[in-house]
């Protein structure tokens, strides 16, 4: 085989060998070459994989479409409060890995129409983006779910239904005060939240009771752990957004989010 010396201007000087096409390429940039690709089809491959397990995060996080692309970047800011509970769910989004490893929840309250599950929901799309589990549902959802499985019928136990909620990083109780509060009720309910806490898991709940209303709902004894390792109690207390809509109005032009909740 024909050969002759060549110098590379990265890597000096290396012997070449002549084959029916030319003459052999620099074998330390051909090595370099084929390293760079190998990390390149990597970095896409590890992409794709984190795009394909948000989509599925997304897929069994049960948010409303109404909700789905709500963000803390498109929440209505127009006066103090509203910019005082955006810090806060924006801190908490910043730092989740920490509040995830606290257990430390957040508890929203305060009028219907004021905001408080577009924040919530755009908390749980944060996280998921960053490769966090979340769930939301209604208080009155969960129990239902839970009371299917006293049916002989039922292909799914008690036990099952209940890790549904306790195994997500986080998990979004809406309505709660909604529901009839009987005594089962507030069973499921405390023994959901209790398993997050003792799990060290955050829980963001969701009402439009007010604290004293909402503990009542709660029991007293889930309402302390939900305030325990920093947790936080936030009340909105701003006009509704839907109140300031006239009946008649359906354009965009409409003051403030006509959906906010």
């Amino acid at each position: 085989m024909e050969v002759k010396v060549q110098t590379c201007a990265k890597h000096g000087v290396y012997t070449a060998q002549r084959f029916h096409w030319g003459w052999s390429a620099c074998a330390q940039c051909r090595d370099e070459r084929h390293r760079d690709e190998c990390a390149r089809q990597q970095r896409k491959r590890l992409a794709q994989q984190r795009e394909a397990m948000i989509l599925r995060l997304f897929g069994r996080a049960g948010i409303p479409r109404r909700f789905h692309g709500r963000t803390l970047g498109n929440f209505a800011v127009e006066q103090e409060g509203q910019e005082r509970v955006l810090a806060v769910a924006a801190d908490y989004v910043a730092h989740f890995p920490h509040r995830l490893r606290e257990g430390t929840s957040l508890i929203f309250c305060g009028a219907a129409g004021t905001g408080k599950t577009h924040l919530a929901t755009g908390i749980a799309n944060a996280v998921m983006q960053q490769g966090y589990s979340a769930v939301f549902t209604s208080v009155m959802a969960a129990v239902r779910c839970v009371k299917e499985t006293y049916s002989r019928y039922s292909e799914r136990t008690e036990r099952e239904v209940i890790e549904h909620f306790v195994n997500p990083d986080l998990l979004i109780l809406d309505e709660v005060g909604v529901q009839f509060g009987s005594d089962t009720e507030k069973l499921i309910l405390f023994e959901m939240i209790n398993r997050r806490y003792e799990d060290i898991r955050p829980t963001l709940v969701i009402s439009n009771l007010a604290k004293e209303a909402l503990t009542e709902a709660l029991g007293e004894r889930a309402f302390d752990r939900l305030r325990e390792n920093g947790g936080r109690l936030l009340v909105f207390d701003w006009e509704s957004y839907r109140k300031r809509i006239k009946p008649d109005a359906c354009d965009e032009s409409a003051k403030g989010p006509p959906d906010a909740v």
